[in-house]
């Protein structure tokens, strides 16, 4: 296999485990004013602040680690292919920027949070998480589907459309999918991370969002794949589709884990069909198909390749094995009785809320 195959591979791995780790925390974030207000049934009822803490404790240990793989991913087309990084951040440069005020503001709201106990203050630092969520789990959705259906590109392997180009109806149909897909995804984490009122909650809302999100990606997944989808590509996408359906109706049963990961490999396997219907392309040209960029003509010399290929097989699985240590050592769910009801003194560790209380 050519290094600049495996390297696309490469790439598609880090996009698939962006997409899947970092879209509950976006998920998580675009509900705390949803499933965040005051609980007034049950025995033991939670305020609303109680229950966004148990929201935002339960992505603290892993959101800004998710965000690594975003890291990653844009450097590694950066150095294996950086005609491709060029056309890229050139062509989208607005949607990238919004994406990357968004990433800004969401990281200020989780870090900063709990820094002054008021009210307002934490009222403005949810908006910027809200905000800061929405804003990516749109955007990447419409990206994506233009890198795959095509931009106008020119001769000399630059964008030549506009910011509006961007934003077909096929591809703000993508960016619907990708949103309400990452709703779902992160109501269903607030429901295998979390207990009482607040998981049962999540999971009532998840199988309303599922059920949206089934309808939008069934119809951009076939769109887009009926433009430019290739067999394996058809096959990718409807195990993608049938992992979804099998998520919500571990949901309906009361199988929160069963049906985190029913979404987790709709996600992956939904983002793999897309590199599936791209290669040997990168960036489709709409205008010439002669003068799109493939993963050969945008790709580094074989010697940076060679080099590259060597310190991603050092360090590749010290990744995964951080990551997957991460998750299992906090893989207990947050319970409300351990957040305490008054908090004179809070700050936020690492993304996390650590409260110290003064009775």
């Amino acid at each position: 296999m050519e290094l600049t195959t495996i390297w696309f591979i490469l790439i598609a791995v880090l996009w698939v485990g962006y997409f899947c780790l970092e879209g509950f925390d976006y998920g998580v974030g675009m509900l705390l004013p949803v499933l965040g207000r005051d609980e007034t049934e049950g025995e033991t009822p939670h305020s609303g602040e109680t229950r966004k803490r148990q929201m935002l404790s339960a992505i603290g240990p892993f959101w800004d680690g998710n965000e690594v793989w975003l890291l990653t991913a844009g450097g590694a087309i950066f150095a294996a292919f950086p005609h491709w990084y060029a056309t890229l951040f050139s062509g989208f440069y607005l949607p990238l920027l919004l994406i990357l005020v968004g990433l800004i503001l969401r990281g200020v709201g989780l870090e900063y949070r709990g820094k002054v106990d008021s009210p307002a203050w934490r009222a403005r630092m949810d908006a910027m998480v809200v905000a800061g969520s929405f804003v990516p789990a749109l955007l990447w959705g419409v990206a994506f589907t233009n890198i795959v259906l095509g931009v106008p590109i020119d001769a000399d392997m630059e964008y030549v459309g506009g910011f509006w180009n961007l934003l077909g109806p096929v591809a703000l149909l993508g960016g619907l999918t990708t949103l309400t897909l990452f709703l779902t995804h992160g109501a269903l984490f607030v429901a295998l991370k979390t207990d009482g009122r607040l998981r049962h909650d999540a999971r009532a809302l998840a199988l309303r969002l599922g059920a949206a999100s089934a309808v939008l990606a069934v119809l951009w997944l076939g769109v887009v794949h009926l433009r430019t989808g290739t067999t394996a590509s058809w096959v990718v996408a409807g195990v993608a589709a049938a992992s979804l359906v099998g998520g919500l109706l571990a949901a309906a049963r009361g199988r929160e884990g069963w049906a985190f990961t029913g979404t987790f490999v709709a996600i992956a396997m939904a983002t793999t069909s897309l590199f599936l219907a791209l290669f040997p392309d990168v960036m489709p040209s709409s205008l010439d198909p002669a003068w799109s960029l493939t993963a050969e003509n945008a790709s580094s010399s074989q010697k940076t390749l060679g080099i590259m290929t060597v310190v991603a097989l050092v360090f590749t699985p010290i990744m995964l094995l951080y990551t997957a240590w991460s998750y299992w050592a906090f893989r207990k769910r947050v319970s409300g009785h351990h957040i305490p009801t008054e908090v004179h003194h809070a700050a936020v560790v690492d993304g996390g809320e650590r409260a110290g209380a003064e009775r």
